[in-house]
């Protein structure tokens, strides 16, 4: 499962979030503006930074909107 740490606000949440619909790509939403999901962020990447990408299948874990981007498209072959 793919899950994707988002604040609705960020830009770049926004162009990660809009490329994975586009392409209709399966995930999981939190937003950190829940203090649960901003808690988990900060245990899996260690730190409050978003985008945040977790792939529990793979696990593999990214931050930055393009190297998210260019992993899904990877994936997605």
């Amino acid at each position: 499962m793919l899950e994707l740490y988002v604040s609705e606000t960020c830009p770049y949440c926004r162009k990660v979030m809009k490329f994975m619909e586009e392409n209709c790509i399966e995930y999981m939403k939190n937003n950190i503006s829940n203090p649960l999901y901003r808690d988990e962020l900060v245990k899996l990447g260690g730190k409050e930074q978003v985008p945040f990408l977790y792939d529990t299948e793979n696990e593999i874990s990214m931050y930055e909107s393009d190297d998210i981007i260019d992993y899904l498209s990877k994936i997605g072959e």
